[in-house]
Formats: structure tokens, sequence, C-alpha cells
């Protein structure tokens, strides 16, 4: 009988994401043979999307889906960044999009309720992506869309995996493009400084009062100092007034002048975002749960 190790554990849960204990128990059936005790978990897999739907899914991926002035934008979460590198995880988020496109879900439950097919799973997009939790071994989920019809004109732009945006412009598609990449760069969070959300100016406003109140300067100077960071910050982080990043001598508004180009509208998605992430101390993990075993035992 070969000797199961920690480090062969570790491999094999990177590999499968199976739960620690059942990769020790596939090893051990398997004789320390790795490729065996991965198809032995493999098969296991299939009943365990039920279990994997309560684990965190901070990675995935941002995909895109335009055909005229029709797009959408759409994030898809897993678990780890291994799968986001997985054939059946790419080509599900890539039909996801499209689906979005054709059939104009209202949420993403009407939009798992479409018809889709693939890898063996079906008939709807939620058999789907229930099925390749199941053969992958990991959680998944489609967390929030964007859909785009209307007169304008769209522009995608996909930063690696991670960061999507989608513009909405009249006139030129390469200067559409260029805000685009901007965005993705710098994440503004508006068009222009009247559109920063209220409560964005009143937590900048707060600490600018903090930083006054501590320089011990007269009142009506701190008041313009307070005031100076405020419109500083809106500049900051509103698009048109942003220093383009290809041109850092015009602003993203003089850019488009030049161009005869309008931008109506931008979405940024980021993956992850807003999501608070669980860190996984390995060693005490497999600490825990070998005591729970001698316990039971």
């Amino acid at each position: 009988m070969a000797a199961i190790t920690a480090s062969m554990v570790a491999e094999l849960r990177g590999k499968t994401d199976a739960p620690m204990m059942e990769c020790k128990k596939a090893l051990t059936e398997a004789d320390g043979d790795m490729a065996k005790a991965e198809e032995l978990l493999r098969v296991k897999l299939g009943s365990k999307a039920g279990k994997a739907s309560s684990r965190v899914t901070a990675e995935g991926v941002i995909t895109s889906f335009l055909a005229g002035n029709k797009g959408a934008l759409l994030e898809v979460n897993c678990e780890t960044d291994f799968v986001t590198k997985n054939d059946s995880f790419l080509a599900m988020a890539q039909a996801a999009a499209k689906l979005i496109v054709e059939h104009n879900p209202a949420n993403v439950d009407a939009m798992g309720a479409l018809a889709h097919s693939q890898d063996g799973f079906g008939p709807t997009l939620e058999d789907v992506r229930k099925g390749l939790i199941g053969k992958i071994g990991e959680n998944m989920s489609f967390r929030r869309f964007k859909r785009f019809e209307g007169a304008n004109s769209l522009s995608a732009y996909l930063h690696g995996t991670r960061i999507g945006v989608v513009v909405e412009f009249e006139g030129a598609e390469s200067a559409a493009k260029d805000v685009a990449m901007h965005v993705a760069a710098m994440k503004p969070v508006s068009l222009t400084s009247a559109d920063v959300p209220a409560e964005l100016i009143e937590k900048e406003r707060s600490v600018a009062t903090a930083k006054a109140a501590e320089s011990g300067k007269p009142a009506d100077i701190a008041t313009k100092m307070i005031e100076g960071s405020v419109q500083k910050y809106l500049k900051e982080v509103s698009l048109f007034n942003q220093p383009f990043v290809k041109n850092d001598k015009q602003t993203v508004e003089q850019m488009l002048k030049s161009a005869n180009t309008s931008v109506k509208s931008f979405t940024l998605y980021v993956v992850g975002e807003g999501i608070e992430k669980k860190v996984d101390d390995f060693a005490a993990e497999v600490a825990a749960q070998v005591a729970a075993a001698k316990q039971s035992a």
C-alpha cells in the first residue's frame, strides 16, 4: 500500500477541488495513482453540485457579446482561478452572453431558464451550469449582466477575462474603443462630475474635512481646502475630465471632440467586485479534518 502524503492530497484537491478527506480516500483506493484517483473523484463529483453551491464564488470571468446595436456584458463566477481557464466554463459564459442578447431575459433566473445544451447537459442554461458544477467539482454562478439595445452604437473591450467594458456612443468606432480601454485602465465612476453619486461625494468630503481639521488652519481656509479636495476628486473620477491614457496632454472629453464622437454611457464590470473572498489555511484545514476523523473512528 502506497503512503498517502499531505502533498499528494493537496495536488489532487487542486486538480478536482474535491473535499480533502475525499481526495485522501480516492488516493488510498487508487493506491497512490494520481490519475486513477482523479478519475474516481470525477465519477463521484456528479452528485456534488448541491454541496458546491454553498461555497463562495469570487473568481470568474467577464464576457461580452455584440450584435449590431444589441449587446451584453456578463459576469460569471467560480471558486478558483484554475476554472477560469476551463474550456467548458468559458463556453458556457460566452453562450450565456449570446442568449442575453437574443432573448432579453428579465434577470439571472430568467436567463437560466433559456434553452441551451452543452457537454451533454441541458435542456436549459441552468441545467448546464449544474451539470458543469458536478463535472468540474467547483461551484459556479451567473452573478450579473447588463443588456444594451437602442439607437446608439456599441463598443466592447475585455482586459483579459477579469475586466470588461461596454461603451454606448455616436461617431467613430476607433475613438469609442479607446474610451473603453481607458475606462478599463482608469475605472471612472461616472461620465461627468455632475453624475458622481452623492454618497461617494459625501465620503470624500468627510475625509477632506478630517484632514482640514488636523491641519489647524483657520475655518475659512479649512473650508476652501475641503472644497478644493472635493473638486479635485470629482475631476479624477469622472470620465470626461480624466487625462486620456494615450495622450495625457488632453482630457477624454477633448479627445472625443477632436474625433467628432460622443459617448452616451459606459458600463464597467470587474470580476469579484464587492464579493468577500474566503482565504483558506490549508494546513489548519487538514489538521482539523484529520482530528475530526480520528474522533469519529
